[in-house]
C-alpha cells in the first residue's frame, strides 16, 4: 500500500510540475506563483 501512495505521489509531483512549467510566467504572477516556487508549490499539493 505505501508503495502505491507513493507512486501516485510522485505522479501527482510531476504532473503538477509540468502543468505549472508550461504557464507563462504572467499566468503565474496571476496565481501569486514565481517561477522558483514551482517545485515548492508541486511538494505542497502531494504534503499531507
Amino acid at each position: 500500500m505505501n508503495v502505491a501512495r507513493t507512486l501516485n505521489n510522485w505522479r501527482k509531483y510531476r504532473q503538477t510540475v509540468t502543468e505549472l512549467g508550461r504557464m507563462s510566467n504572467r499566468e503565474l504572477n496571476d496565481l501569486g506563483i514565481a517561477r522558483s516556487d514551482i517545485q515548492r508549490v508541486a511538494r505542497a499539493s502531494v504534503a499531507f
